[in-house]
């Protein structure tokens, strides 16, 4: 497995960091993949999936490229330049370390990612990076830019329940959850970032960033001993902004509005990853809750800085009643019991 030592203090001052060229990489990724991982994912698979195999086609070397940097178990490192983590940068600032790459280092790398020797196509190119980017700029202008405020709003969402979870279980908790299956938390400053047998890293000094992105997929990368990044997916009932369909009959008796927030509250969320899910405004969402408060059919709770809502009992009722829309959740249409 891969594992890095981290130092106390590295850990200590980490941070959340976005990066349109991270989102816009791993959207890369699944339009590359062709196989959507939650329904949300599937819609825009569907919208964007034929437009860019026609890009790709009319391109047959940029094809061939991002199948070469693509790698099976390794990205080429020109693809996935590790953020400054300074302040917040736009797509057209970050893309420039992909273009500005050395095309010499570019085939070098693209034979790590492959894993073998480079197609001799990519090897006599001397516009790798430029060619990269140009696809990359693609890709954020047609898929992504038009949805990016939606898709900030998810990942500022997401890095509230990290810091609340953060301040609940501590870095083990947090960083478990962060890539289930995969990253882990060792003990002893060791986390495990993949199952691959690479060699452990030393991170005593350097900023350790950690990125979300919307896509389901994630990776890691590093620019000398100063920077290092894991990105990762946001949790899945955050990525998927379609959510849970709202019961007809619960729509009629609270409003559809309402109804969208009482549905998604089987597990506790904060007011802004409800903003960010149901793509309502701050006010309304607040409105919606102290009516569902007075009703007592959630209640709020406080981890770390966060305020969480969820179901009280009465809440859990009324949903189940109507079917939980949640996927694997019990449908209603029982009797309840009582001892």
């Amino acid at each position: 497995m891969g594992w890095w030592q981290i130092g106390t203090d590295t850990l200590a001052e980490s941070s959340f960091v976005f990066s349109p060229l991270a989102e816009t990489i791993a959207s890369l990724k699944t339009l590359h993949k062709g196989a959507a991982a939650h329904p949300g994912e599937r819609v825009w698979l569907g919208r964007h999936l034929p437009a860019y195999r026609e890009r790709l086609a009319a391109e047959p070397l940029d094809a061939l490229l991002v199948r070469a940097a693509i790698g099976p178990t390794w990205n080429a490192d020109f693809l996935t330049p590790t953020p400054l983590g300074d302040r917040e940068r736009s797509f057209e600032e970050e893309v420039e370390a992909v273009r500005a790459a050395e095309p010499a280092d570019a085939v070098a790398q693209l034979a790590v990612a492959i894993g073998g020797p480079v197609p001799e196509p990519l090897r006599s190119a001397r516009d790798l990076p430029e060619r990269l980017a140009e696809v990359l700029g693609w890709v954020w202008r047609e898929t992504v830019r038009p949805e990016w405020a939606r898709r900030r709003r998810i990942l500022e969402a997401d890095v509230v329940a990290r810091t609340a979870m953060l301040g609940r279980g501590g870095w083990a908790a947090a960083l478990d959850e962060l890539c289930p299956g995969k990253m882990r938390w060792l003990g002893d400053g060791r986390l495990q970032v993949n199952t691959r047998d690479y060699p452990p890293r030393s991170i005593d000094r350097g900023r350790l960033l950690f990125v979300p992105v919307t896509p389901a997929t994630g990776w890691v990368s590093w620019e000398g001993t100063e920077r290092y990044a894991i990105v990762y997916a946001c949790a899945g009932a955050l990525a998927d902004a379609a959510g849970p369909a709202v019961p007809e009959a619960l729509g009629a008796l609270l409003g559809t509005a309402r109804a969208g927030v009482l549905v998604r509250l089987g597990s506790p969320l904060s007011t802004s990853q409800l903003v960010a899910l149901t793509g309502q405004g701050l006010g309304s969402v607040g409105r919606h809750l102290k009516v569902l408060l007075d009703a007592g059919l959630v209640r709020r709770g406080r981890a770390g800085r966060s305020v969480l809502y969820e179901w009280t009992e009465a809440g859990a009722v009324l949903v189940a009643a109507q079917g939980d829309p949640r996927p694997g959740a019990p449908r209603g249409g029982g009797r309840l019991t009582t001892p």
